[in-house]
Parts: structure tokens; sequence; C-alpha cells
């Protein structure tokens, strides 16, 4: 939270998003009764009561709903105005609120954010993650600034930008008879269960949208069941529960592979994807927003330029 902010919109804040006092509090690091005792005060200034409390649930008033819209814009602007003025001294400073999709979350923010964290040791990131359509919807309702996801953003509100370069192979059981080929037919791949993500996630629509292009439908696919993410994936193919499609960047430093699962080559299939930077088409990045948007882009080309990533 920045230190302009005044400290009981603060607090209504916290219990305007959890509905809960007992949850804000944690959040704050205060005890309920002294979160309780901040929203009463507010609601005596201002003369209106912002929380219909019915038994251990409360629900925002009208106006608890008008202030909270208003508390929000306040807080943002705050943020914005605490980072242009530590900026002008040359030095970054404040909270930075990113979301990323889970691939992007596990494999490839963590070393990026390290680098911009060296560099800017006063910056306290946060990472949410989730598949793309729920980050899209976080960024939509500015609770991040800042999202890296894997798939379109299918928002014309949302701006995305390429970064880095991903291919999505096909991994089976060490044991699975596909382990033993090298390379499988392209029709090989609906006549036995696949893993995959759940609806919603980028990665799963990226594959739909190739294996089309190749003349197989969503139907004619034996899903046997659907994951939450890659290491989900990974660990139910070492299971022997079906062959499944993950990022080479999941895969790129596991000692796992070729002993408890292989990468099948696929005929005529290579699916080649990029990972996108995401913003709000307006204003766009601001601040600490922007300052790691032009990191990652800077940190991803020079990488580029010494080594090869894993999809090349």
């Amino acid at each position: 939270m920045t230190s302009l902010e005044n400290f009981r919109l603060v607090v209504f804040r916290a219990v305007a998003e959890q509905l809960s006092f007992r949850k804000a509090a944690e959040e704050l690091y205060l005890t309920q009764p002294a979160v309780s005792l901040q929203i009463k005060a507010l609601e005596e200034d201002l003369g209106v009561q912002l929380f219909d409390r019915t038994g251990s649930r409360i629900a925002l008033t009208p106006a608890g709903s008008a202030l909270l819209d208003y508390a929000e814009r306040v807080h943002a602007l705050l943020v914005q105005a605490e980072q242009q003025v530590t900026a002008l001294s040359g030095e970054h400073a404040g909270h930075l609120a990113l979301g990323a999709s889970t691939t992007i979350a596990q494999y490839v923010l963590p070393r990026l954010l390290s680098g911009f964290c060296r560099e800017h040791p006063r910056v306290q990131p946060t990472l949410v993650s989730g598949n793309t359509e729920n980050i899209v919807a976080a960024l939509l309702q500015q609770q991040i600034a800042l999202a890296f996801i894997e798939g379109p953003a299918h928002s014309r509100d949302v701006r995305t930008e390429p970064f880095l370069v991903d291919e999505l192979v096909l991994i089976a059981p060490a044991s699975h008879e596909w382990a033993e080929h090298g390379a499988i037919p392209l029709e090989s791949l609906t006549a036995a269960p696949l893993l995959m993500r759940e609806r919603g996630s980028g990665s799963r629509r990226v594959i739909e949208l190739a294996l089309e292009r190749h003349h197989i439908k969503r139907a004619a696919l034996r899903i046997a069941m659907e994951l939450d993410s890659t290491e989900a994936i990974k660990s139910a193919v070492e299971a022997g529960l079906g062959a499944g499609f993950i990022s080479r960047w999941a895969i790129a430093k596991d000692a796992r592979s070729g002993k408890s699962f292989k990468v099948v080559q696929v005929e005529g299939l290579r699916i080649r994807r990029d990972f996108l930077i995401a913003h709000a088409s307006s204003p766009g990045p601001q601040g600490l927003a922007q300052e790691f948007r032009r990191f990652v882009l800077s940190a991803v080309q020079s990488t580029a330029k010494s080594e090869k990533t894993p999809a090349e």
C-alpha cells in the first residue's frame, strides 16, 4: 500500500474487497476491532452506512459501492504519483502488481523479476497467476498493472505485444509406446487419451487451433482429463494417465525429462506461439509497470542474442 493514501480508505478498500472484517484484518496485520473502529469512524465522517451487516455476512451499500469506485481510483493515482516522484530521484520504488498465465509465472518471470529487483531493490512486486482468461479479467478490473499471457486477450480494451517465443510439445510416459518411436502420425492423436489444460487456458486454445488447421477437430480428441497447470499435466503423464502438450520452457531444465516422460514428435505438426505482454489500451502502462515492461523486452532481446531459446 502506498504511504500517501488515507489510512481509513486503505482499511475500507480491504474490507470492501474481502467482504470480511476478519480477512481484511489479516491482510492489513491489524486486529478485527481496529478494522471495525476505522470503518465506523469513516461512516461517521461521511454520515452514511457503507456496509450492510447481516449476521456474519456483510455487503456494500449503494454508498459503499460508490465510495469504492473513487477509492480505487484515488489509490491508483497515488501509486502513480509515488512512483513518478521517486523516479525523479533516479531510483524506482513502490508496489508493482503483476499477473501471468501459469506457465509464464512458473518458468519465465521468476528470473526476470530477480534481475529487475536487483536493479531496483525498493520495488515491491506481487505476482498472481491463473489461466489467460482470468489474468485478462484481473487486468481489466485494474487488480494488476501489467499481464503476461499465453493466448489472445479477446478484449478491445487490452493491447498486447510479443516478448518471447514458445513451442508446445507432446510428452508421453517413458513407458508409452509412442516414446519408442522417432515420430508418430498426426492421426494417432485421436486414438489415445490426452491430457489438456482447462477451458480458458491460452495453451489449450493454441493447441486446439493448431489441430483444427490440420483438420483434427476437438470432438475427435479423447480428452481423458482437464488439469489447471503444466506441473499437473507432467505429473499425470508420469502417472501413465495419458499424453499432453506442454511448453518447452517447462521441461528446459527438468531432470525428469527422458526418465519419467519423453518428448514425442508428431509428423507435420509444430505448435509455436508468442508469449505476450498485455496492458490496458488506455492510458497504457505507467510508472513501474512501464519500467518493468522495458526491462523485460530489453532482457529478452539481450538473451536472444547470446543464446537460443528452448523453442529454437
